[in-house]
C-alpha cells in the first residue's frame, strides 16, 4: 500500500501537526523516516536525503548561535533536501521554542517542499520515536491490508475446490494481485515460476540476490532489478530451506504487506502438501561428487546437456562466494559457456560446459583456456583460497572421475605444492599416484626413494639439505625455472645455477633430461609427503 503525507496526518502523534509549507504536495509518497541532527550540510544529506523518506529534526543542534548564519545554514539544508526528493519535513518544538526560521519556511514553501510543524498533543511534547513507531506502523501495515491483498490472494491460495493444485492457485492469486512469485533452491536455482509480466529476467534478479547475500539478510530484503521490484526472503519447504522473491509489479504494496504475503504463500504450501520439483542442478552436482552414474546420466538428461558440452569440474575451499558467483556470472554472460554450483560455508563445487557444441580452435577463445582464466580470477583477493578443478574432461564419466580426483586428493596435494593455490588434475595425478606407491607398493617406494641417496653418501648433512631443498623447488615449485626458484628461496640467481651444477655432479645426472625428470618428480613428491607425516 501506497503511503502519502496525507495519511501520516492521520496517525494520532501528526494529526494536529500544522501545514508550514507543500500542502498541495500531501500526495507525496513515504517510504521510510529518518531522524535529522547536527553536522556538516554533506553528513545531513548522506543520511537523510533519501527519495521520499521523511524527515524529523528540531533545528536545535543544525545551527549556530549567529542568528544569520543559522539561517543561512538551514535554507541550504532546505533546498539541498528538496533537491534529493524527499517526502517532507517534520519540525518539532522543543523546550517551548520553535527553532524554525521565518526564511526557512519562505524558502520551503518557494519549492513547495511539505513542511509540517508538531508542538505537543494534549500539552505534553511529542517525541520522535513516537511519530517515527506510527510513520513505519503505516508502511508497514496500512490500515489492516484495506487493499485487500491478503484476502484476495486466501481466497485463491485455500480454493481447494476451485484449483486442482497449489501451483495453478498461485498463478491465479498472482494474476488477481498483479505479483509475481518465484521459488528458489537454497542454491538459487528456480524450482517454481509464477510470471505475469516479463520486464526483467529471472537470472539478473537471481544475480542481484547473490551479491545482496540475501541468506544473511533479514525478512524481506527489497532489491531493485531493472526498475522491478523485488523482496527476498528465505522460506521453508517441506522442511527444506529455499528462498523466495516476490515481484510487486506496480509498486502498490508495502514491505509489510509483502512480508504477510510470503508468510501466506509458506502457509498455503504446506495445507496443500506441495512438494517442489527436484533442483535437477544441484542433484547433478551432488551426484557427480558421489560417483553415482546413473542418476547423473538422468540427470544430465533432464537438463538437455550432451556428454561433449561438459569440459570442467572444480572444487573451492575458503572462498569468498558472493565474489566468485560474480566472476562466473560474468564469464557466462560474455562467453559461450555455463556452470553449475552449489556453495555454503565458504566451499563451493561445480561444473562447467559449453552452450554449445562448436569447437573453437583458437587459444583465445577455447573453452579450457577461459576455465583456467577464470579459476585464476577466483584465487585472487585471499590467500586461503584453493582451488581444484579437472579441466579438459570430456562426459559425465569425465566429471565423475574429476571430482574423485579432488576428493581423493585435495587434502595432500598442498604437501607437495605449497606454493600453489590453483591445482589442476596433473597436479592431483601426481599426488595420487604418490600416495598409491606409499601405500601399496613399499618396494617401487623404496626404489623412487633411493634416487636421492647420493646426497646423504656424498654430502655433509647441512650441505645434502641445502641441495634436496633446492632441487624440491626448482622441480616442483618453481617449473625448472632458476629465476623463480631464487624468488622462492630468497637467495640470488648465480647460486641457484651453481647449486643445480653441483646437483648434476652428485646425482651424475643432467636433472632436466626428458628420461630423468619424472622418476626425480615423483621421488620428491613422495619426500614432501612422508616430510609432511613427521
Amino acid at each position: 500500500m501506497k503511503v502519502t503525507i496525507a495519511d501520516c496526518l492521520e496517525i494520532d502523534t501528526l494529526s494536529h501537526a500544522q501545514i508550514l509549507a507543500g500542502k498541495a504536495q500531501s500526495h507525496r509518497r513515504v517510504t521510510s523516516v529518518s531522524v535529522m541532527e547536527g553536522g556538516s550540510v554533506d553528513a545531513i544529506l548522506a543520511e537523510n536525503g533519501k527519495p521520499n523518506q521523511l524527515v524529523l529534526t528540531s533545528f536545535r543542534s543544525c545551527g549556530t548561535k549567529d542568528e544569520a548564519m543559522e539561517e543561512a545554514f538551514q535554507i541550504k539544508i532546505i533546498k539541498s533536501l528538496a533537491m534529493a526528493k524527499i517526502a517532507g519535513i517534520v519540525v518539532f518544538w522543543r523546550d517551548g521554542d520553535l527553532y524554525l526560521k521565518d526564511r526557512t519556511v519562505e524558502v520551503a514553501r518557494e519549492l513547495d517542499l511539505p513542511l509540517l510543524c508538531v508542538k505537543d498533543v494534549k500539552g505534553v511534547d511529542v517525541r520522535f520515536f513516537e511519530v517515527i513507531e506510527g510513520v513505519m506502523d503505516k508502511i508497514l501495515y496500512g490500515d489492516n491490508f484495506r487493499n485487500d491483498l491478503i484476502t484476495k490472494t486466501i481466497y485463491h491460495l485455500l480454493n481447494f475446490e476451485k484449483y486442482s493444485n497449489f501451483q495453478t492457485a498461485l498463478k491465479e492469486a498472482a494474476i488477481s494481485n498483479d505479483f509475481q512469485v518465484i521459488l528458489l533452491s537454497k542454491d538459487y536455482n528456480p524450482i517454481l515460476t509464477v510470471e505475469t509480466r516479463h520486464q526483467a529476467t529471472i537470472e539478473d534478479a537471481i544475480r542481484l540476490g547473490k551479491d545482496r547475500d540475501v541468506e544473511k539478510s533479514g525478512i524481506y530484503t527489497f532489491i531493485d532489478v531493472n526498475g522491478v521490484l523485488t523482496y527476498w526472503g528465505p522460506i521453508s519447504v517441506d522442511g527444506q530451506k529455499h528462498f523466495i522473491f516476490i515481484v510487486d509489479n506496480d509498486d502498490n504494496y508495502s514491505a509489510g504487506e509483502i512480508t504477510k504475503l510470503a508468510e501466506i504463500i509458506e502457509i498455503a504450501m504446506g495445507m496443500w502438501k506441495f512438494t517442489p520439483e527436484r533442483d535437477a542442478k544441484a542433484d547433478i552436482i551432488k551426484a557427480l561428487g558421489r560417483g553415482n552414474l546413473s542418476l547423473a546420466y538422468s540427470l544430465r538428461n533432464e537438463l538437455g546437456i550432451e556428454d561433449k558440452q561438459i569440459i570442467s569440474v572444480f572444487q573451492c575451499q575458503d572462498i569468498d562466494i558472493a565474489h566468485a558467483n560474480e566472476l562466473i556470472d560474468d564469464m557466462v554472460s560474455k562467453h559461450a559457456i555455463d556452470v553449475i554450483r552449489i556453495s555454503g560455508d565458504g566451499e563451493m563445487q561445480g561444473m562447467i560446459f559449453k552452450n554449445d557444441l562448436v569447437e573453437r580452435e583458437s587459444e583465445e577463445e577455447s573453452d579450457k583456456s577461459l576455465c583456467l582464466q577464470l579459476f585464476s580470477k577466483m584465487k585472487e583477493g585471499s590467500k586461503a583460497v584453493r582451488i581444484f578443478h579437472s579441466t579438459g574432461i570430456e562426459g559425465i564419466e569425465g566429471a565423475v572421475d574429476g571430482f574423485r580426483l579432488i576428493t581423493e586428493n585435495w587434502i595432500f596435494v598442498e604437501n607437495v605444492f605449497p606454493y600453489k593455490r590453483v591445482f589442476t588434475k596433473y597436479d592431483m595425478t601426481l599426488v595420487s599416484n604418490c600416495i598409491n606407491i606409499r601405500m601399496k607398493n613399499p618396494g617401487l617406494k623404496k626404489a623412487y626413494m633411493d634416487l636421492l641417496e647420493p646426497f646423504r653418501k656424498e654430502l655433509g648433512e647441512h650441505k645434502a639439505k641445502q641441495l634436496v631443498e633446492t632441487l624440491e623447488t626448482f622441480v616442483l615449485d618453481a617449473g625448472l625455472n632458476s629465476s623463480k626458484t631464487a624468488s622462492f628461496m630468497g637467495i640470488h640467481t648465480n647460486t641457484v645455477q651453481y647449486r643445480l651444477k653441483r646437483i648434476n655432479e652428485v646425482l651424475g645426472a643432467e636433472i632436466t633430461g626428458n628420461r630423468i625428470i619424472p622418476g626425480l618428480t615423483i621421488a620428491l613428491a613422495l619426500k614432501r609427503l612422508e616430510n609432511a607425516d613427521k
